[in-house]
């Protein structure tokens, strides 16, 4: 699956033109190396997101075309958050 399309899909990001700027402006890694937004991921990478106000690093775990946003969550296992909502 495309890296934009598993940011937005997952809800890790809302819109998949905001992943494809956020992959064009290095802030999205994927196995620590800088990933394009058509850069095709698979269940076990690791991928590091830069926020304005933190990163957000995860484990992908499923690669589903369509899922209920209740599910979403189940997609990826998040093992760093330095995000700060002040």
């Amino acid at each position: 699956m495309r890296l934009d399309k598993f940011l937005k899909v997952s809800r890790i990001l809302k819109r998949r033109t905001v992943a494809n700027e956020a992959c064009q402006g290095g802030k999205v890694t994927v196995n620590g190396k800088s990933a394009k937004p058509g850069a095709q991921i698979k269940e076990g990478d690791t991928v590091s997101v830069g926020f304005a106000y933190g990163k957000l690093v995860f484990i992908v775990l499923d690669t589903r075309e369509n899922v209920k946003k209740d599910d979403a969550a189940t997609m990826y296992k998040i093992i760093e958050s330095d995000t700060k909502n002040d």
